[in-house]
């Protein structure tokens, strides 16, 4: 256990622009800091950062939090381990007890991969800097390729010996254990003895590293002087807990504050394309392995940049690529350019004979947007019309899936000029492309067909109380809402000083004391758990000195009640210090006086909808009916007599 002492010391000290900073591009706005939100596929920064409430939130999706919070959704941490991170991001000593042997093994199966996947990369390390066969044979290999120590230690690049038991049996020595190695795909086991067989035996060795920072996976590659004949050149870890391909990108750690810097990324296959590149001095590039761009990798781009360029061979292979990526790139909300190099070059070759200044002024120079490198593409040597009347339709296709009408339009007006096609015949296919899209998306969506109008009139006239209820039960959570944000924001502050009693005593009430006798009187609760642990924290604490009940909850060592305090503190609409309007004790008083009384007067309607349902239900019953019917009666006068006190004074009749 981490206790609160040290949970505040560590919030306190982690900065949530800088904890943010890592893992999204964020551009100054105010008193605030604004980027595109990492929870959702976020096309306009929607995710606000508050330096000022340590706190960030996402105006669209919701989602947000203090620093732990936000390390535990990115990074899918629990509570305690994103505390752990954290601390060691700011150098925070925590003192915990050593684990038994017992509480290792119980430790998450994710926490362990992760574990054996650091270590696992530091023993290929050391074998290629330290071991006879390491540095004869892998780092020879580098060598020759030009790749300097720097970039070595950068990408922390290693190799594996050929012998195809020495990892295991390393890893086995120092205690990991036999699961996590075959789980995290390291090693696999035998059919006949059930040894364990290391996977990159032999091989050079690339870790992927996620853009947290931690060991993922690693790819492999066997020397050139056994590539002959070996049907993969390159073997990569298996999908795991820890690792999906299509999550990741190679190079992405090492390259996402030089993409946020130059707002662009390069994309190519290979990783020595991007070690290639990192030593010609250019940092903003990503491969993805040869594999087809996943709507989670451009995600994961999109993050630091829309402005992507395709940097692919000019080989077929690398034209096929290049066609492969582009319209989902288009879809996802990307600005694309599409570079091919000369033949007989790829991004390895072409980085190695060219300056970091060469390499992007032949970039600048040669690059095409993807109109005309799909028109170049598909048009070339195109004399047969309809082999040119398809090329034609497969650009417009790309020009449909953009999101962005305007963005279209321009596409179309640009198309239309460079194929010599009038703008409204293919805004008309365009169009045409659209409706079927859509058509596809709502048979996707739509499980059953519709009802004839018969049995819909019937089912909507059975269904009408349901959804007032349901109505009625947003209303209610709504007003909860509305009254627990009170009490977190001002729960602190007396809104009732020196009131008499009838026994002529006086007495003062903060707000949320006020709040939470208000509702005892009334016997009602909150109907989420939280809320009523929220406000019964605020009233023993409303009297402390000093209370701050704003940063009490935000920082509360409860995950659960810091993150929706942090999500009802949330401003929509944030307003000059000029505008922002005054809090006083009066305001206060007006404002819950009359959530109070909505609180209570839609409670009431809540359960009227219930008793009139019941009593329908009753049937015959008519005990059950009288009874109903009298709590109905009791309800109803309750509800006439909360509606004339609207805008009256509730502590002058209760106190």
């Amino acid at each position: 256990m981490i206790d609160r002492l040290t949970i505040e010391r560590i919030k306190d000290r982690a900065d949530i622009v800088d904890v943010v900073s890592e893992f999204v591009s964020l551009k100054k706005v105010g008193v605030n800091y604004r980027g595109l939100c990492p929870f959702h596929n976020d096309h306009t920064p929607s995710f606000y950062v508050s330096p000022t409430r340590r706190t960030c939130h996402c105006f669209v999706c919701g989602e947000g939090g203090d620093s732990v919070g936000f390390i535990m959704k990115h990074e899918q941490l629990t509570y305690p381990d994103a505390l752990r991170w954290l601390a060691n991001r700011y150098h925070i000593q925590i003192e915990e007890r050593e684990l038994t042997e017992q509480q290792k093994k119980e430790q998450s199966d994710r926490e362990a991969m992760f574990i054996v996947n650091e270590w696992a990369a530091k023993y290929f390390k050391n074998i290629l800097h330290n071991d006879i066969d390491g540095r004869a044979i892998g780092m020879q290999y580098f060598r020759q390729r030009g790749v300097r120590d720097d970039i070595i230690e950068k990408f922390q690049l290693g190799f594996c010996l050929s012998d195809r038991h020495a990892m295991s049996d390393a890893a086995l020595k120092e205690g990991y254990q036999k699961e996590y190695l075959m789980k995290t795909g390291l090693a696999y086991e035998s059919d006949k003895k059930g040894d364990l067989i290391d996977r990159f035996a032999g091989r050079v060795m690339f870790p992927w590293i996620g853009v947290s920072g931690k060991v993922v996976a690693f790819g492999g590659r066997v020397l050139d002087s056994r590539t002959k004949g070996v049907s993969q050149k390159y073997v990569n870890s298996p999908d795991s807990d820890i690792y999906h391909k299509d999550h990741e990108l190679y190079g992405i750690f090492q390259a996402k504050k030089a993409i946020a810097k130059e707002n662009c990324v390069y994309m190519v296959e290979g990783y020595t394309d991007v070690i290639s590149m990192h030593q010609c001095g250019i940092e903003n590039v990503v491969a993805n392995s040869g594999t087809a761009l996943s709507e989670h990798q451009i995600h994961l781009l999109h993050r630091f940049t829309q402005n992507i360029v395709l940097l692919y061979d000019g080989d077929e292979a690398g034209i096929k690529a290049a066609l492969r990526g582009t319209d989902m790139l288009l879809k996802e909300g990307m600005n694309v350019k599409v570079m091919l190099l000369p033949d007989g070059d790829d991004p390895d070759s072409f980085a190695r004979k060219h300056t970091a200044d060469e390499f992007r002024q032949y970039i600048k120079e040669h690059q095409t947007d993807f109109i005309e490198f799909k028109t170049k593409v598909l048009l070339k040597d195109a004399t047969d019309p309809r082999v040119r009347s398809e090329a034609i339709s497969s650009i417009i296709e790309s020009i449909s899936v953009i999101g962005d009408p305007i963005v279209r339009a321009t596409y179309i007006q640009d198309c239309a000029v460079r194929l010599g096609y009038s703008e409204q015949t293919l805004t008309a296919k365009m169009n045409e492309n659209i409706r079927g899209m859509r058509a596809n998306q709502r048979r996707q969506t739509t499980d059953q067909p519709a009802a004839p109008a018969s049995e819909a009139q019937e089912n909507q006239v059975e269904t009408q109380p349901k959804e007032e209820e349901k109505k009625q039960e947003i209303n209610v959570n709504t007003l909860s809402s509305l009254i627990i944000k009170m009490v977190i924001k001002h729960g602190g502050i007396v809104i009732f000083d020196n009131v008499e009693t009838e026994d002529g005593d006086t007495i003062s009430f903060t707000l949320a004391e006020w709040i939470d006798y208000n509702l005892k009187q009334d016997g009602l609760q909150f109907a989420e758990s939280i809320y009523n642990q929220i406000l019964k924290e605020a009233v023993e604490h409303s009297k402390d000195e000093n209370f701050d009940s704003e940063k009490y909850f935000t920082l509360h060592p409860d995950y659960d009640i810091s993150s929706i305090s942090i999500k009802l503190c949330a401003d929509n609409v944030i307003l000059s210090k000029s505008l922002q309007m005054e809090v006083t004790p009066y305001i206060l008083r007006e404002q819950a006086e009359h959530l109070l009384l909505d609180f209570l007067n839609e409670y009431l309607m809540q359960r009227i909808n219930q008793l009139t349902t019941e009593i329908k239900q009753a049937g015959d019953d008519m005990d059950k009916q009288m009874t109903l019917i009298g709590e109905l009666q009791n309800v109803q006068k309750m509800r006439m007599q909360i509606s004339q006190k609207t805008g009256t004074s509730v502590i002058t009749r209760r106190v």
